[in-house]
């Protein structure tokens, strides 16, 4: 029995050890001279679709790996990603947490996660942010009317490192880190545009439906046209297991050069996107420039950074996997003809989201070329 006892307390030792280790990359994993990438909230499903574009070689970075960086005090689970990347397959992905809480007042300055998040930048040439829910309004100075929020920890995390990666109109005095190195990567998704934009400075709009188009009701928004719909509100009407809960719509490209001249879209065309979102950009944050809006120009869909080039955002979904390949069919409507996702686009949509991720490739290499360089 007591040999049993002793091969339990060893075993249960080993796992805490081991568990210990795939949230510390900073102290027990990192190598010198490797390409590290961060990736913000790295949950099963945003580890998961990067791996994707990687197999399916849309993201198009070799030798690169992966650090998915996030707060303890977020209410995500993060055992289920930790449990994910100890299969043999997921090795290139590694996993560094960070403690303490911070205040809303603690966020756009140095604070006690500054030291890790410089490590964190000083090591990798670029960062992801992905979607989720909404930011809690007083971090933009405004009365909540219209948004839910579920996870304000991890918003006031990913906002602080944003912050100290760009700067903003919080503080003129404040000197980013991308000053030391300016051609480092950072993008995001939905949310992540969202933050951007925040962390610098701007606010949002707290719902679409009604406070730019008036409409209150899932009715009543469904009655607007289809590319002024930026989530499914069908699935607040109606109960079928089939419907999408995302949208698709046309985007429009602006005067900037962003879109023609890096992704090297074709300027007369009007891509459809899939979106899932109820706010957007109101007030732009400092030094964001905008690339894209909606057809009737009244969302913002896309930003790029005034002096960081291989910073930017889009308000859509281009890293969803199911844009890429034959999946399950779903529908928008009830009545529509149930398809895939890759099965709604056109062939010239499909060119315009594979040259997106071209350009996000080409991005993350610059960041690349640069940091050998110095």
């Amino acid at each position: 029995m007591k040999n049993i006892g002793k091969l339990l307390i060893t075993l249960l030792l080993a796992i805490f050890i081991q568990t210990g280790f795939s949230q510390n990359f900073l102290e027990k994993e990192r190598v010198l001279n490797k390409t590290y990438i961060l990736l913000a909230h790295p949950t099963v499903n945003n580890i998961e679709t990067i791996n994707f574009l990687i197999n399916n070689h849309l993201l198009d970075i070799r030798d690169a790996e992966f650090v998915g960086v996030y707060s303890t005090a977020e209410t995500y689970d993060y055992n289920q990603s930790i449990a994910l990347i100890k299969k043999p397959e997921m090795s290139k992905f590694h996993l560094q947490k960070v403690n303490e809480v911070m205040s809303n007042q603690q966020i756009y300055r140095a604070n006690e996660w500054t030291p890790v998040f410089r490590q964190l930048f000083d090591c990798s040439v670029g960062i992801f942010f992905f979607g989720g829910p909404d930011i809690q309004p007083e971090i933009y100075r405004q009365e909540n009317k219209y948004s839910v929020v579920t996870d304000p920890n991890r918003h006031l995390f990913e906002l602080s490192f944003l912050y100290q990666l760009l700067g903003g109109y919080q503080d003129d005095q404040f000197v980013p880190f991308l000053r030391y190195k300016p051609a480092y990567f950072v993008t995001g998704f939905c949310l992540g545009l969202q933050t951007m934009n925040v962390a610098t400075g701007g606010s949002l709009t707290q719902d679409i439906p009604a406070q730019v188009y008036d409409k209150k009701t899932p009715e009543e928004i469904l009655k607007l046209k289809k590319d002024q719909i930026h989530r499914n509100y069908w699935n607040e009407i109606t109960k079928d297991s089939l419907l999408m809960g995302a949208s698709l719509h046309q985007i429009e490209f602006t005067a900037h050069p962003f879109f023609t001249v890096k992704v090297k879209a074709d300027s007369k065309n009007k891509p459809t996107v899939l979106s899932s979102h109820h706010q957007a950009i109101d007030m732009l944050g400092k030094n964001l420039i905008v690339t894209a809006t909606s057809v009737d120009r009244n969302i913002i869909e896309g930003i790029q950074h005034r002096l960081f080039e291989n910073v930017f955002a889009v308000q859509f979904h281009p890293e969803v996997p199911a844009l890429y390949k034959e999946g399950r069919k779903v529908k928008f409507a009830p009545t529509d003809t149930p398809k895939s996702l890759w099965e709604m686009l056109s062939p010239e949509d499909r060119e315009f989201h594979q040259k997106y991720w071209t350009n996000i490739s080409n991005a993350i290499k610059a960041s690349i070329k640069a940091q050998k360089a110095k």
